[in-house]
Formats: structure tokens, C-alpha cells, sequence
């Protein structure tokens, strides 16, 4: 089926139309072909345009439909779309906030879960957020003033040193000439008085300089070797050996041991008093009473006896 010119052109002068109608609303900030819906907010003055977008946490969700002037309220009325998918409460703020630092603005949705849920058409509560340059204009003012009288401060200070300062008689030139020659002479004979004392002492501080170096290298040395000697093992075993001093000396404080014992245990000690004091009576004895432990006879006499008191027991018979 051929189909002629006539319905060619009748066709792409309804798709034309179409075309139309779909981008001028786009441009509204309508779009066809997406299910949105419509709502509403107010604020005190309109720095908006049809075209400026509506974000939630700075995703593209919506655009603003239409900006109208209330007249019974004095405010300006905003009408705009967001998807059909989003779903937030009444208590949601719209807040009307500064895109970049060049101007243009664009509205937020401040999304809050509480309470009934918001529906096409209702009316939402609005907030401004002003930006830097907005607040930069705002105070410029203030600070041109403050400006202006930390100046005018600064001023009447500077002058004050001056009248302070300046002496533009003759007398005071010349006493401050003066002044500077006295100045310059005083540091001139610290200099030389300085290099004099480096000159002087150039070969102590040669001598000086050379030693630290030779202790700078026998101290690397020195760092070298100790570390070679592995100090860790050392130090380890010194570790090992004090925790083993410590448990013997603790065995000793709980009596344990000989030691321990002869330390703690009163009994022992005594034994070993008692013992000294029979062996110091022993040999005070022997040494007064030889006879009694040393016998020698020639002609096989019998050797005396001795009671414990040493007196000789005579034999009967």
C-alpha cells in the first residue's frame, strides 16, 4: 500500500506538535512521559526560575512547574513536581538554597518520616539557605563601616608616634647621629674583638673540632660492636639468671632449704648454738685436762680416771 505525500506530511505535522508540546513541557519542568506529582510551598520573595531543579541530598528528583505572586498573602506561591516514587511526611521541609558561588538557586527537600504522609497536591512548610555571596552583600555595609573607623583608628595612632618620635630640631639630629656613630663603633670592637679571640684560639678549636671527630668515630664503633654482640641474647639471659636469684632467694625467705632453715628455723639454731658451746667446753677441757684424753706409759701404768667435776678417781684395791 503506497501511502501518498498528503499523509506523510499530515504525520510528521502531528509528531511535530507532539514534539512541541513535550519540550515546552519539559521545559516547564514537566515530563510526560514520567508519572509525577505536584506540590506546593510558599516563600517571602521569588529568586527562582521554571527551570531550576528539585533535589534531595543533591539528586535530581523533580523541577519546579510554575511561580506565581499570591496576592491575598503577599508571597510568592511554588508549584513543582518530583517522581511518583518518593515518599516523604508533611513535616518535610522545601528549602530554597544558592547553587554556586554565580548566583542561581534551586529548592531541597529536606525529607522527614514522621507523620502522615505527604500527598499530591498539599502544601509544604519552606526555609531559605543563604549563601556566601548573599551574606557577603548583606554585611558588606558593616563591614565597611567597621573598616572605616579601624582606620580612622589606626590614623590617629600613627600620628601619635610621630609626635612622639619626631624631633626635627637641629640638636636632635645631631644627638641622634651621634647616638648611631656610638652604636656602630660598639659593634665594630665586638667584631674585632671576636675574630681576635677566634684567631687566637683557631688551633684549639682545629684540636677540638678533630677530637669530636675521632669520638664521633670511635663511638660508632663502639655502637657497631654492641650491636654485633646481640646485647638482646645478653640482656635475656641477665633476665633469665635474676628471675632464677629471685626464686631461691624466695625459697630462702619461706624456709626452705638448708639455708632456709638455718635462717628461719629457730631449732636448728639452737642445735647449732647448743653443739658450739659443747665443742668450746670441750676444748676448754682438753686444754686444762690433757691427761684425761692423752695416755702414754712406758711401763703399761694404768692411766688415771676422772669424774665430770675432773677430779681424779682413785681405784680400790
Amino acid at each position: 500500500m503506497k501511502i501518498s505525500k498528503e499523509v506523510k506530511t499530515g504525520i510528521l505535522v502531528v509528531l511535530g506538535v507532539l514534539l512541541f508540546i513535550f519540550g515546552f513541557n519539559y521545559l516547564k519542568g514537566i515530563n510526560l512521559l514520567e508519572p509525577t506529582n505536584v506540590f506546593y510551598t510558599e516563600f517571602d520573595y521569588n529568586a527562582l526560575d521554571k527551570s531550576s531543579p528539585v533535589t534531595v541530598m543533591g539528586n535530581t528528583v523533580g523541577k519546579i512547574q510554575d511561580i506565581v505572586y499570591n496576592y491575598d498573602t503577599g508571597k510568592t506561591r511554588v508549584s513543582f513536581t518530583v517522581s511518583e516514587q518518593l515518599k516523604f511526611s508533611k513535616n518535610s521541609t522545601i528549602k530554597m538554597y544558592e547553587t554556586g558561588l554565580m548566583g542561581g538557586n534551586a529548592l531541597a527537600i529536606l525529607i522527614s518520616n514522621e507523620g502522615e504522609q505527604a500527598k499530591p497536591g498539599d502544601f509544604l512548610k519552606s526555609t531559605v539557605e543563604f549563601g556566601l555571596v548573599t551574606n557577603l552583600s548583606k554585611n558588606f555595609s558593616g563591614i565597611s563601616d567597621n573598616l572605616d573607623a579601624t582606620l580612622k583608628s589606626t590614623d590617629t595612632l600613627m600620628v601619635s608616634l610621630n609626635k612622639l618620635v619626631t624631633d626635627n630640631s637641629a640638636e636632635g639630629l645631631k644627638q641622634t647621629i651621634a647616638e648611631l656613630n656610638t652604636t656602630l663603633k660598639s659593634f665594630k670592637n665586638t667584631s674585632n674583638a671576636v675574630n681576635s679571640v677566634i684567631l687566637k684560639n683557631d688551633k684549639n678549636i682545629a684540636e677540638v673540632l678533630e677530637n669530636f671527630k675521632t669520638t664521633s668515630k670511635d663511638l660508632a664503633v663502639l655502637i657497631a660492636q654492641l650491636k654485633d654482640a646481640n646485647m638482646g641474647e645478653t640482656v635475656a639471659s641477665l633476665h633469665k639468671t635474676l628471675d632464677n636469684l629471685n626464686a631461691v632467694l624466695a625459697a630462702v625467705e619461706r624456709g626452705e632449704g638448708s639455708v632456709g632453715k638455718l635462717l628461719k628455723d629457730d631449732a636448728v639454731y639452737n642445735n647449732l648454738e647448743g653443739a658450739t658451746l659443747q665443742l668450746e667446753q670441750l676444748l676448754q677441757d682438753m686444754k686444762l685436762n690433757p691427761k684425761r684424753y692423752v695416755h702414754f706409759s712406758l711401763f703399761g701404768k694404768k692411766p688415771k680416771q676422772y669424774d665430770a667435776q675432773g677430779n681424779e678417781i682413785k681405784n680400790k684395791g
